[in-house]
């Protein structure tokens, strides 16, 4: 393998993922840190560099003929930083203190991204069989997997590994997600006569009753099912003097392998026994945004899980090149969900996880990554990208 690539400077990296760090890139404004990536890429060798309409950047490193594409995809938007004052750090300033480069999205996840784009160039003189593709993709932190599944659309990709952080570890699968929406229906009236009406709320409180037994799938892999309450409101609102119509909720729905949107939804509905169809529904939410290219993106919010064997032959080949690189990766599985729900998920497309980092510093105040991590990942990925090429 040191024939086929250039060594990996370090200086080199750690000011590509300066720059990264830098700009801000909160979902639907990236276009700051796409414009450092392509400039980057261009800088490092690549063959292609382009946006598609989404605004997500694609950089390609063209193989010799007849071998696999492999693409390497990591995200480049990141959540809020929240109150600034809680930070010890500058959440741009990508500050290198005791050996870690503090910042948002150093973690979660310009690191590993900046990790992939270096390792990628390492072979614009010494080609591999196959293309190299190198994907930042965009709204990921809102719709994991529809930027990517729109790159797929034209990258015939043959394997994707996602850079999401994993200690260096291997994660070969993880918990899908969907966003639930539980609806009552009431009528409306005067709560000063509410004998008139139908209490909205009232009804919702059966179908959470019912909804509390029930049995959620679970799996020797991925573990068991979630299914928790993060919202709740009712209609109208503020509802001064007024027996509420409607009330909705929504449910975070952690997945496991195999299940689909019809079934989720067909489960939840035959729980809540006790409400008519005309009472309640229940539905898989929408969501859509705006885009930095000023497209809108939408989807409903349904990503679902995957799982790859440790004995399936392109995990064992990624394994063994990784620990003859000095990684001892383990086999894992991400415990939250990841742009692989649109490329093992609903492609098929064998997928893998390996990312520097830890999970736990995803979102945080102070997040960082530490310098000695970004290194290794640059290299983990080199071994990685040869490993499937063999």
């Amino acid at each position: 393998m040191s024939n086929a690539m250039r060594p990996i400077i370090a200086d080199e990296l750690i000011a590509l993922c300066t720059d990264m760090v830098k700009e801000s890139s909160i979902s639907g404004t990236e276009k700051g840190v796409v414009e450092v990536v392509g400039r980057w890429m261009k800088q490092l060798g690549f063959d292609e560099v382009s946006t598609d309409k989404y605004g997500s950047v694609i950089g390609k490193i063209q193989g010799t003929g007849g071998g696999p594409t492999v693409v390497l995809d990591g995200h480049v938007d990141t959540v809020e930083v929240g109150d600034p004052s809680l930070w010890t750090h500058d959440p741009f300033g990508a500050e290198i203190v005791d050996g870690k480069m503090y910042g948002r999205g150093t973690s979660d996840m310009k690191g590993a991204l900046s990790a992939m784009i270096y390792a990628a160039s390492r072979f614009t003189e010494n080609r591999l069989s196959g293309d190299i593709y190198v994907t930042g993709t965009v709204h990921e932190e809102m719709f994991e997997g529809i930027a990517l599944n729109h790159i797929l659309d034209r990258v015939p990709a043959d394997y994707v590994v996602i850079g999401e952080a994993s200690s260096l570890n291997l994660k070969i699968g993880q918990r899908g997600r969907a966003e639930i929406v539980v609806k009552t229906h009431g009528k409306s009236c005067h709560s000063a006569n509410p004998q008139f009406g139908k209490n909205a709320v009232y009804l919702m409180q059966k179908a959470l009753s019912d909804i509390a037994a029930l049995k959620l799938p679970s799996d020797n892999h991925l573990g068991s099912g979630i299914m928790e309450l993060t919202d709740i409101i009712s209609e109208p609102y503020p509802g001064a003097s007024v027996v509420p119509s409607a009330c909705m909720v929504t449910f975070d729905r952690r997945l496991i392998e195999g299940e689909t949107a019809e079934q989720v939804v067909a489960q939840i509905r035959g729980a809540i026994t006790s409400l008519t169809d005309d009472e309640c529904e229940v539905f898989i939410s929408e969501g859509n945004a705006i885009c930095h290219t000023g497209v809108e993106i939408s989807a409903k919010r349904f990503f679902p899980a995957w799982y790859y064997t440790e004995q399936t032959d392109f995990i064992q080949k990624v394994h063994q090149g990784l620990h003859e690189t000095g990684i001892p990766a383990q086999f894992q599985t991400y415990s939250f969900c990841t742009n692989g729900s649109a490329s093992a998920g609903l492609r098929g497309i064998p997928t893998l996880g390996f990312g520097p980092s830890a999970e736990n510093q995803a979102h945080v105040c102070d997040e960082y990554i530490e310098i000695a991590q970004l290194i290794q990942a640059s290299k983990g990925y080199c071994a990685i990208v040869t490993s499937l090429m063999r």
